[in-house]
């Protein structure tokens, strides 16, 4: 894996300042003061938002409170998508802070997984990332590691821990030398515009022929509508950790780099604003 340290700590570090509001028809017993929170980009809702929970109960009472939630703008928040992944797609072009509203009922379950307990995010947590090891390396290397270096992996990300974590991910980063790369690249594209949750299908980084892929190549096959010919406007941002990477960015590179610590790469293709 190329050591390219500083990229691995920008991505790992990058937070969003939020503004958390209870939704107004919840039952207080005085008024509840918003809360502010830098929220850890690689991280998940419902791990990080305990202080969130804390503040509110505060003004509730414990017969009002049933399991936590959140929307923006009326769209439920998906607590196992990334946080930066939920900005990405739902609030690039929105003023900071993000602002966020809290629910304490009518749960929608339509919408959105229970998350009765930590447990349970790392269930989802781990399912990614040996998802991911059988798209790179036929789960080779995630099946070599023993319990405690799942665990080590989980812990890192948790404790917001990034040495802890990459001192076992980047196992899971590496690759035979001859190979020039991973077998696939695991990548989701997900799309505001579509009913359909995201687009996933198996890619490879180098051709037989040592050429290699990149971002462009990828969306021109699976959703070339995202890329915008010469002569038209842009309609499309392709957003990953908040920032468009250029299509020519070898999409070997963005994997071992910009991936979350699920060791997916989430692609957010977004209508671009219009000025």
């Amino acid at each position: 894996m190329a050591d390219d340290k500083d990229v691995l700590r920008d991505v790992w570090f990058g937070r969003i300042p939020t503004c958390f509001t209870l939704y107004q028809d919840e039952i207080t017993e005085r008024e509840a003061e918003p809360f502010y929170l830098l929220l850890p980009r690689v991280s998940y809702l419902t791990l990080v938002t305990d202080k969130v929970k804390k503040h509110f109960l505060k003004v509730m009472k414990a017969e009002d409170v049933e399991e936590m939630w959140f929307d923006f703008e009326g769209t439920p928040l998906k607590w196992h998508y990334p946080i930066g992944l939920l900005f990405d797609l739902h609030a690039s072009n929105t003023a900071l802070p993000w602002s966020i509203t809290v629910h304490f009922k009518n749960f929608p379950e339509c919408d959105l997984l229970h998350c009765p307990s930590n447990s349970v995010i790392e269930a989802h947590f781990m399912s990614s990332i040996k998802e991911a090891d059988a798209l790179k390396h036929k789960s080779q290397v995630i099946n070599d590691m023993q319990k405690k270096d799942h665990k080590q992996l989980w812990m890192g990300l948790q404790n917001d821990k990034f040495d802890q974590f990459w001192a076992m991910n980047r196992k899971l980063m590496e690759y035979p030398t001859e190979e020039g790369g991973f077998r696939y690249i695991p990548f989701r594209i997900y799309l505001t515009m579509s009913d359909r949750p995201f687009i996933q299908k198996l890619f490879r980084p180098i051709l037989p022929d040592g050429h290699t892929h990149t971002l462009g190549d990828l969306l021109k096959e699976v959703y070339p509508v995202a890329i915008s010919n010469d002569d038209e406007s842009k309609r499309y941002q392709v957003v990953i950790h908040g920032i468009e990477p250029l299509l020519e960015t070898p999409l070997q590179w963005l994997s071992e780099h910009l991936s979350h610590p699920d060791n997916f790469l989430h692609i957010s293709v977004i209508p671009a604003p219009s000025d």
